[in-house]
C-alpha cells in the first residue's frame, strides 16, 4: 500500500470514528430531551457534513462498506 493510500486510510478511519461518535452524542441528548439545544444543532451539522464525505467516497467507489476499508485491492 503507498504512503498516500495509507494516509487515506487514517483519514477515512477518522472520520468514520468522528461520526460514530457525534451519533452517540446526539442520542444521549435525545434521550435527555435536548434536541432543541445548539449543542445538538452543531452535531446534526457535523453529522450531515460526515454523512456527505462518506457518502462520496462511497459513489466514487472509494468505500466498500462490506469491508471498512477504502480501496478493493488491499
Amino acid at each position: 500500500m503507498s504512503e498516500r493510500e495509507q494516509k487515506f486510510e487514517r483519514m477515512l478511519l477518522d472520520i468514520k470514528k468522528e461520526y460514530e461518535t457525534t451519533e452517540s452524542k446526539m442520542q444521549k441528548l435525545k434521550a435527555e430531551g435536548k434536541v432543541k439545544s445548539a449543542t445538538y444543532k452543531q452535531l446534526m451539522s457535523t453529522k450531515l457534513t460526515l454523512q456527505n464525505m462518506l457518502s462520496r467516497y462511497e459513489i466514487y467507489g472509494l468505500l466498500d462498506n462490506g469491508t471498512g476499508k477504502a480501496f478493493d485491492d488491499i
